[in-house]
């Protein structure tokens, strides 16, 4: 249904564009096209768009702490296991932790990133490409190339794209672990933050606003 939708509207812009042009959502709009392989598709693309800006974000906060990884080097303070007092650690060590951890879970999303460029188009219903033509998915995926500037492309047994989601749940398990060091990170920051006078007080984040 919401396939279809998507192709009324194409069709009304088109008409708007050249009313001389006669589209119809069917026959032109969605020629050599499924909703099985336009779906996943459009999944792929979607949540390319949305993961590349996070990966940029990812390697500026990386970038920032490699920098206040060495400003901090010679900074020694205590270090703690289960908020009990340790042996010594240099703040920069501190932050190299956190620094690692993000690089890693930035490697994780660049692996499995490409399988999302790999799209179902040109599948058509149940895989097999029937009533598209031939090398129908490598001109779809140029025209998305140049659209996106991202290398899409076809994917090499559309079988498995019209049926699996192993690529989103890969990425979902990327994006959690992100998450997951990015809560944890947050949580040392806020206790190092804490007090000023009944709290550890180690370092101090600017106001951002009276009385935070």
């Amino acid at each position: 249904q919401t396939n279809m939708n998507v192709n009324e509207v194409i069709n009304h812009v088109g008409a708007k564009i050249n009313p001389d042009v006669k589209i119809h959502p069917n026959d032109d709009v969605n020629k050599s096209q499924s909703s099985n392989d336009i779906f996943p598709s459009a999944m792929n693309i979607a949540a390319v768009k949305e993961i590349i800006p996070l990966m940029e974000a990812l390697r500026g906060l990386i970038d920032t702490f490699r920098t206040k990884e060495d400003e901090y080097k010679y900074v020694v303070k205590l270090g703690r296991t289960h908020l009990q007092d340790a042996t010594p650690i240099t703040f920069g060590q501190e932050i190299s932790g956190w620094r690692s951890s993000l690089e890693h879970d930035l490697r994780n999303i660049k692996a499995l990133i490409p399988h999302l460029y790999e799209l179902a188009l040109g599948g058509t219903a149940v895989g097999t490409g029937l009533n598209s033509p031939p090398a129908f998915d490598k001109v779809v995926c140029k025209y998305l190339d140049n659209a996106y500037g991202l290398p899409f492309c076809p994917a090499p047994n559309k079988f498995q794209a019209l049926t699996s989601h192993a690529p989103f749940n890969l990425m979902h398990s990327a994006i959690k672990a992100l998450a997951a060091d990015l809560v944890k990170i947050g949580n040392d920051i806020r206790f190092l933050a804490s007090g000023p006078r009944g709290g550890y007080g180690e370092i101090s984040i600017p106001e951002n606003e009276p009385g935070s």
